[in-house]
């Protein structure tokens, strides 16, 4: 009982649950900014060159999608690693990965929050005619952002069609998303120094240290059974 509690514990255990946790988010993630590019699911937007700035960065599909894949797998695949020195070894590249993950998941995320509080890149009614460009970004003069007046979602933006609709939830998807990433990304720091300064036995020392001082206790009642 003691030596299954435990192992759960231990820093390899540890990161494979981490990195199979990132693999259906850096997915999310993927699909989320992939989505942001096709407004209205039309191409011509993209090809036009008026998509919203925040989505076209792509931070969904490099920073918190391919990047944080590429060290989910390497936190899979380190929990295989047996020997001191190779395990040694591995949580130092592990802190590495964690943090160059941790810095794409985290600018992914602040990317996201930025997309969602400027607003969509869309057709408008301008002083000079249909324009494209960003009309609902809060400015002093004007109001504090749609965010918190709806009445602008439908009656600002002429195309793509309910914009503002398909951006808010897909940058709320995608900055929640790459907010759990960071979270997990940042733990994985703290879980692979552990690792890199106890070493992979800790857990294992520990169980047998618990039974060491129990063990006496527990052998008369072992000696009545048999």
């Amino acid at each position: 009982m003691w030596t299954a509690s435990c192992s759960q514990m231990c820093v390899s255990r540890c990161l494979r649950c981490v990195g199979v946790s990132l693999v259906p988010m850096a997915i999310v993630c993927m699909l989320s900014n992939v989505l942001l590019l096709f407004p209205d699911l039309k191409v011509h937007f993209l090809l036009e060159g008026h998509v919203t700035r925040e989505a076209a960065w792509a931070t969904g599909v490099w920073g918190s999608g391919i990047t944080v894949l590429l060290g989910a797998r390497a936190f899979i695949q380190s929990s295989r690693e047996r020997g001191c020195c190779a395990f040694r070894s591995q949580m130092l590249c592990q802190v590495l990965v964690s943090c160059a993950c941790l810095l794409a998941a985290a600018s992914c995320c602040l990317v996201s929050a930025t997309g969602l509080s400027q607003g969509p890149l869309c057709l408008y009614n301008s002083s000079s005619g249909p324009t494209w460009g960003v009309p609902l970004q809060p400015l002093p003069d004007r109001h504090s952002g749609y965010l918190y007046n709806r009445t602008l979602w439908s009656g600002v933006c002429l195309e793509p069609d309910s914009v503002v609709q398909w951006n808010v939830v897909l940058f709320s998807v995608m900055g929640g998303t790459s907010g759990l990433q960071t979270l997990l990304c940042g733990f994985n720091v703290l879980n692979a120094l552990l690792g890199l300064i106890l070493g992979q036995g800790f857990c294992h020392n520990k169980v047998r240290s618990i039974w060491n001082i129990w063990s006496p206790l527990y052998e008369p009642e072992r000696q009545q059974w048999f």
